[in-house]
């Protein structure tokens, strides 16, 4: 029985699109919270982000698979760089918004098809990049709430565009063939029905997106911890597929979901522990995205758009209904948490020993 280990084969990568994803959230989070400065609009504001930011990414990703000569990491980088004076110099937002989501759309599906094409099955590559993110959220956020001039971040969204280039060396060194390019990823169970499975892995990402508002967080009154809670988020994500690889994905998605909620649940007025929860219950993040690869090997980006939508479908909620009150939320998360358990102990095949094709 072979031994598992750390796959470091084009771990540059990921390290690559942390930063591209980092300088991808920096941008849109603060134009997000210029965007809604205005309280009649905000909600709307919001939800459009979402909406798209989030749903398109479906449709560029197959794109993207089929189509890999065009850059949607520098396409992504431009967009984004142009919504910034955008928002600044015209009276109404709506232009500037969907620029910036489309431009977030392609960084974010750029992102994904270099790390999968990229890690040789391992889960590690995509975790470091997907991390990025919460990092950029709370850094867009700051910078905003300091008034910062818009060419700050527009001068950092720019200082991505090597990294982007840089990112697309990788793809000439992936051991995967152009024909099936994430052969490796083989995280399914077997016996399962595919659409079973892509069906179940969305329902975990709807359902962990949904629960993410319903965390009990009332520790948190400070700036310096805000920025705790998202840097513990942004620790999660990595962890969890770097733990993956090295312990197998089944024990790290179930493991670290249900290890996650009593910290969760007795956290509301205890920073450590709750902050000890949001790192495991981040951990599942890559485990979704690889299980769908493993059953669309030949379409890493329209696997990726199914996470994305999920997302999309598990936050539109709390805007119409959310649960309110620290018994109710406990009552959810629990049930939610079993619910997650349960689809990945269906959808995810048995650990086996971490072998490398090469």
């Amino acid at each position: 029985m072979k031994k598992r280990s750390f796959n470091t084969r084009n771990l540059g990568s990921g390290f690559l699109y942390f930063y591209i994803h980092f300088v991808t959230e920096v941008a849109c989070f603060y134009a997000l919270a210029r965007y809604i400065e205005s309280p009649p609009v905000m909600w709307m504001i919001t939800v459009a982000y979402d909406l798209l930011a989030f749903t398109p990414q479906s449709v560029i990703g197959y794109i993207s698979d089929r189509f890999r000569k065009i850059s949607f990491g520098l396409i992504g980088l431009v967009m984004l760089a142009a919504a910034l004076p955008l928002q600044q110099y015209m009276a109404s937002p709506w232009l500037s918004l969907v620029i910036l989501c489309l431009g977030n759309a392609c960084t974010h599906v750029d992102g994904a098809e270099i790390t999968l094409r990229a890690s040789n099955g391992s889960l590690s590559h995509s975790a470091i990049f997907v991390a990025g993110g919460s990092f950029g959220v709370i850094t867009g956020k700051l910078l905003a709430g300091a008034g910062i001039p818009y060419w700050a971040p527009l001068v950092l969204t720019l200082s991505a565009v090597p990294f982007a280039m840089a990112a697309k060396l990788y793809l000439n060194k992936a051991p995967a063939s152009a024909e099936v390019p994430c052969r490796a990823f083989r995280y399914n169970d077997p016996r399962r029905n595919k659409y079973l499975v892509i069906l179940l892995s969305v329902i975990v990402v709807i359902s962990r997106g949904y629960m993410a508002y319903g965390i009990p967080i009332s520790w948190r009154k400070s700036t310096l911890q805000t920025v705790m809670l998202f840097c513990f988020m942004g620790l999660g994500k990595a962890l969890g597929g770097v733990c993956a690889d090295l312990f197998g994905i089944k024990k790290t998605a179930i493991i670290s979901l249900a290890a996650a909620l009593p910290f969760l649940l007795f956290g509301d007025n205890n920073m450590y522990l709750s902050l000890i929860g949001v790192m495991f219950f981040s951990m599942t993040m890559s485990v979704t995205l690889a299980v769908i690869v493993s059953v669309l090997p030949k379409a890493p980006g329209l696997a990726f758009g199914f996470t994305t939508i999920g997302l999309f479908l598990g936050a539109t909620p709390v805007f119409f209904i959310k649960v309110t009150g620290f018994a109710a939320n406990c009552v959810m998360l629990t049930v939610m948490t079993a619910l997650c358990v349960a689809c990945m102990a269906i959808s995810i095949r048995k650990d086996e020993p971490h072998e490398r094709l090469v």
